[in-house]
């Protein structure tokens, strides 16, 4: 998903009043929950990046994607529970870090409130677009890591590119769209990417 840091967006619009050494501010869950009906945004350290609305290609992974580790929870009967965007998840349970991952998949229920997931989850895939590049392979991947997260998927269909990073064993795989895909957190959960490549 397409995203913009609102600080560095403020500084390219300028203020004749701003003072040169002016600190950047730091903002709070209470400000995404203040975003016009309509606007979305992420937190990460107390920072705000807005978020674009995504296109139909990037819906037409999350929806494929999440059907199937959905269908096999269920033909599983597995406990572990998947989200899509939009889903909250705050990584720190702390009130300046606040992600949407395209797709979340919370295994200790423990974590899951009225508002969304409180902590990392198990597993959580992004759908990269041309706006969160940056975003997906490297300020989130730091930050999932250290929140906890056990397994990130970045899915670049732009690039041909899956990359899967265990952060349990410290492994990294990297897949293309004509692959099919382990899930580290399964056994047995294999996802086929050349059926999602062409649609």
């Amino acid at each position: 998903m397409n995203t913009i840091n609102i600080t560095a967006y403020n500084k390219q619009k300028g203020s004749d009043s701003m003072p040169s050494l002016a600190q950047e501010k730091l903002y709070t869950i209470d400000d995404i929950y203040s975003l016009p009906d309509g606007e979305r945004a992420e937190l990460i350290d107390g920072q705000i990046y807005m978020m674009a609305p995504p296109n139909r290609k990037h819906q037409t992974i999350v929806r494929e994607l999440f059907s199937s580790i959905n269908s096999y929870i269920k033909l599983k009967g597995g406990s572990c529970e998947p989200f899509f965007a939009p889903f909250a998840v705050f990584l720190n349970k702390d009130d300046t870090n606040y992600v949407e991952p395209d797709i979340s998949v919370i295994c200790d229920k423990s974590k899951l409130t009225d508002k969304g997931c409180s902590g990392a989850p198990d597993w959580i895939i992004e759908i990269v677009s041309p706006g969160s590049r940056r975003m997906d392979y490297f300020t989130k991947l730091f930050k999932y890591r250290a929140a906890g997260v056990r397994e990130y998927w970045i899915v670049d269909h732009e690039k041909n590119r899956i990359l899967v990073y265990s952060f349990e064993t410290e492994d990294t795989e990297d897949y293309t769209f004509a692959d099919s895909v382990k899930a580290g957190i399964y056994d047995d959960l294999l996802i086929n990417f050349s059926n999602i490549a062409d649609l």
